[in-house]
C-alpha cells in the first residue's frame, strides 16, 4: 500500500462528525487509478467506510443502443446522473436503521448490477469515485456535487494512464487494436472533458509520484 494512503485515510477520517454521515468523492480522468485509491482508503479505514462507485449508474447496453449512444459508452450522458445524485442524498440522510443498497458495475459483463452493495446503518463515511464528480455541467454540477463533502483528484502521467486503459479493455475482451481505438477516441475525449475539474478539487493525489497536494498549501513530496 503506498505510504500516502495512510495520510489520505487520516484526512478522510477527519471529515467524519458524530451523528452525521459524510460523503467523500474521488474524481479524475479514465485510468487515473480512482478505483484503486478508493479501495485502498476504504480498506485502511476498516469498517468505518463504504465504497459506492459512480459506475453503478451506467445505463444498460440495451438502453444505450436505443439512445444511439453505445459507441460513446462512458460519456457523461451514458450515466443516470440524477439517479446517482438521488442515491448520494439518501446515503447522506438514511432513515434510522436503514441498510441502503447501491448498484455495482460488473466489468466481466460491462453492465450495472442493482442492489449489489449494501451500506450498513451507522457507517459514518461513504467513499464514491468516478470521472464526473467535478464536471461543471448539468446535471452533474447540481445533482451530484452538492452531496459531496470533499472531492479529491487523482492525477497520473497520461502515457501511463492510456496504457492502463488499453490493457483494461483487452483484459475484458477487446482486441488490442479495438482497445487502442476505443481509448484514443472515447476515453481520451472524456479525459479532456473532465480535465478542468482538477482546479476545483480539494486535494490532488499524484499517484505516480506519491505527492499529495492541497491547493493553496505546501505540497508533500
Amino acid at each position: 500500500m503506498p505510504s500516502y494512503v495512510d495520510e489520505l485515510a487520516a484526512r478522510a477520517t477527519s471529515l467524519v462528525t458524530p451523528g452525521a454521515r459524510r460523503v467523500l468523492g474521488i474524481a479524475g480522468p479514465p485510468g487515473a487509478g480512482k478505483s484503486t485509491l478508493a479501495e485502498a482508503v476504504v480498506r485502511a479505514l476498516g469498517g468505518t467506510a463504504a465504497l459506492v462507485p459512480m459506475d453503478g449508474f451506467h445505463l444498460a447496453d440495451a438502453e444505450l443502443r436505443r439512445l444511439d449512444r453505445a459507441e460513446r459508452k462512458g460519456a457523461p450522458d451514458t450515466f443516470d446522473a440524477y439517479g446517482y445524485g438521488a442515491l448520494l442524498a439518501r446515503l447522506r440522510e438514511p432513515r434510522h436503521g436503514e441498510t441502503v443498497y447501491a448498484p455495482s458495475f460488473e466489468r466481466e459483463w460491462e453492465q450495472p448490477l442493482a442492489g449489489a452493495l449494501p451500506v450498513a446503518p451507522g457507517t459514518p463515511l461513504i467513499v464514491t469515485e468516478g470521472n464526473y464528480l467535478l464536471l461543471d455541467e448539468e446535471p452533474w454540477s447540481t445533482a451530484v456535487r452538492p452531496h459531496l463533502d470533499e472531492v479529491w483528484w487523482v492525477a497520473v502521467d497520461d502515457t501511463v494512464r492510456v496504457e492502463r486503459l488499453i490493457a483494461r479493455h483487452v483484459r475484458f475482451g477487446k482486441s488490442p487494436e479495438h482497445a487502442r481505438e476505443w481509448v484514443l477516441r472515447s476515453d481520451e475525449a472524456n479525459a479532456r472533458l473532465v480535465a478542468p475539474g482538477r482546479e476545483r478539487a480539494d486535494v490532488i493525489v499524484e499517484s505516480d509520484t506519491g505527492r499529495v497536494v492541497t491547493p493553496g498549501r505546501a505540497s508533500r513530496a
